[in-house]
């Protein structure tokens, strides 16, 4: 486990990882991932749940795609149909399909997603208007109701606390490994007394990965007691510094959707919703461990880039303010031309320079610094030495780094990325083949 200390005048905050944790972490939910025949494979997982043990605050982001899909456009209605608001409400259950996006389908992807929440609810004994759904996999074909009707039964049957994984791998689309994890909060106050929450999740995603607002796939909950206002802030902040930071190809998918549910059941501890309001300490805690979590699933998904070797992680400093911060470590990430140089083993640090003065961050070239694994190769806008051989040495680590410092104010900002290989080409082009 890695554990994140804060301390201020009022509390002390230690976020610990725990070892195998996932959605499933948290006290409250149970999971489920099982095969219903969205895929022909029937030894791949393609049905995934998520369930509350009661009906709980739930908060969600979701793309901003103009070309989204019928989940997405479905599950805002139904946390609107709950709250009167788009973003939070109160649901129980989550149920995700791969293999197919359920994108592009007109009445006929609405339809469905009504159908599949009605079986669902049905299943589960619950009002269908506490289910969210997602999909993901190829745009642009029907979304059958079959493999509904025919594997949420034995979905519902193995829910369990131990399920998490098995979910985790039924929302896997190109993605080679589940991507889950969970992290325990405690924070102490200045009054001696500590309370402790949970937070989990899992994510998918491997490729057609800038979102905006979201994420591919992500379900993460957590047993601190926040209403569902305050959880759709937490929510939003913490997404704005993970999953909003990762671009494997610059593209935004038609279903990203982020959801965080929250079971209360913690509120044994002694905590209680009006602990959690924004601004509080507590509040505080939630939004760091939150963001733990989410930062670990967003570096698991850069790392797992559709045929990518090498997680890369870009840090702009010094920028004017934060777009301009995010304007240049983004061009970075995003250039074909520095993906396929860290693919090559090349410290070409040319590449990032002209990814940089093509981004639209203001800077002077003759203030800006390069540092490729923590080897200076560009100091005031100019070459620096280094050792090509040390160079060919660094980059056989997993993770590369790239530095910048634009030398224009205070602002700073951290993307996530990979290198772009033949294979990003080969699993693209055979997608559907």
């Amino acid at each position: 486990m890695m554990n994140v200390d804060i301390q201020n005048n009022q509390a002390r905050i230690t976020v610990s990882f725990i070892e195998n944790g996932g959605v499933t972490s948290a006290k409250g939910f149970k999971a489920s991932g099982v095969h219903a025949g969205f895929r022909a494979n029937p030894d791949r997982k393609d049905l995934a749940l998520v369930v509350a043990d009661e009906p709980c605050a739930t908060a969600a982001v979701f793309t901003q795609n103009v070309f989204c899909a019928a989940p997405v456009r479905f599950s805002k209605h139904q946390l609107e149909a709950s709250s009167g608001n788009l973003g939070y409400g109160c649901m129980r259950v989550v149920v995700i399909n791969s293999g197919n996006a359920n994108a592009a389908t007109g009445t006929h992807g609405l339809e469905v997603a009504q159908a599949e929440v009605e079986i669902v609810g049905d299943a589960l004994g619950c009002p269908s208007g506490e289910v969210l759904v997602a999909s993901t996999g190829v745009i642009g074909v029907e979304l059958p109701l079959r493999p509904f009707e025919e594997g949420i039964a034995p979905a519902v049957e193995a829910l369990s606390e131990e399920g998490g994984v098995d979910a985790a791998h039924g929302i896997m689309t190109t993605d080679t490994y589940p991507k889950q994890c969970a992290a325990r909060c405690e924070f102490e106050l200045t009054d001696g007394v500590t309370h402790t929450f949970t937070v989990g999740g899992m994510a998918k995603g491997s490729g057609m990965i800038m979102p905006n607002m979201a994420t591919m796939i992500a379900v993460i909950t957590t047993d601190a007691p926040i209403a569902d206002i305050d959880l759709h802030s937490a929510l939003t902040q913490a997404t704005s510094v993970s999953f909003n930071k990762v671009t494997v190809d610059s593209d935004t998918s038609t279903n990203d959707t982020c959801i965080l549910m929250a079971s209360g059941a913690a509120s044994s501890s002694g905590l209680t919703q009006q602990d959690f309001v924004k601004g509080s300490l507590a509040y505080g805690a939630f939004v760091q461990a939150l963001s733990s979590v989410c930062i670990k699933l967003a570096r698991d998904m850069a790392k797992d880039g559709e045929g990518a070797t090498k997680l890369v992680t870009v840090d702009v400093i010094g920028a004017k303010n934060e777009a301009d911060a995010d304007l240049a470590a983004r061009a970075v990430a995003n250039s074909p031309l520095v993906k396929t140089a860290i693919a090559g083993r090349d410290a070409n640090w040319g590449r990032i320079a002209a990814a940089l003065g093509k981004s639209g961050a203001v800077f002077s070239q003759e203030n800006v610094d390069i540092d490729i694994m923590g080897m200076p190769v560009c100091k005031k806008g100019l070459t620096q030495e280094f050792d090509e051989d040390e160079a060919l040495r660094k980059f056989e680590d997993p993770e590369i780094k790239i530095f910048v410092d634009l030398g224009e104010g205070e602002a700073s900002t951290t993307v996530w990325t990979c290198d772009l290989t033949h294979d990003y080409i080969s699993i693209n082009a055979d997608y559907r083949s």
